[in-house]
């Protein structure tokens, strides 16, 4: 993949331990309390270097379904998670790479969610605004969590 392709960085400073942001990122219950619309029953983990994963979100109103998928490509507890984005069963190689890391910082955790080639992806903005909104959601959880 080129290093020039289309990117992004979204940042959030969750006021939780770096432990729960974890949990949200790599535990299907957790998982489906925070992506919007994506059913429990149809997310599969196995959060390994070399593992796979697999999510479907349905538009609830239309009840289109939008599977999804990848490869984490490297898992360093607590700290980072690398892995493929795009449709279950994309190459590798022509797939958008996500590396989100986790800094603890006492109490709060610096979470840096940072998503690289887009290329060929006309939509890239509404990637952006989609995650955005996505990681918004994904702060509501933990500030629930933590109550």
């Amino acid at each position: 993949m080129s290093t020039s392709a289309p990117e992004f960085i979204i940042n959030r400073t969750p006021n939780v331990r770096r432990e729960l942001v974890w949990r949200a990122w790599t535990e299907k219950k957790e998982l489906a309390a925070w992506l919007p619309s994506t059913p429990l029953e149809s997310i599969s983990f196995d959060v390994r270097e070399g593992g796979r994963y697999r999510y479907t979100m349905v538009n609830v109103e239309t009840g289109e379904e939008y599977p999804t998928g990848g490869v984490f490509l490297d898992v360093v507890p607590f700290e980072r998670l690398v892995f493929t984005w795009g449709y279950p069963d994309d190459p590798i190689e022509n797939s958008p790479i996500v590396t989100l890391t986790l800094t603890a910082q006492g109490d709060r955790t610096e979470m840096i969610f940072h998503l690289r080639g887009l290329a060929g992806h006309p939509g890239d903005k509404y990637f952006y605004d989609g995650w955005s909104n996505t990681l918004d959601d994904l702060m509501t959880h933990l500030r629930d969590q933590k109550q």
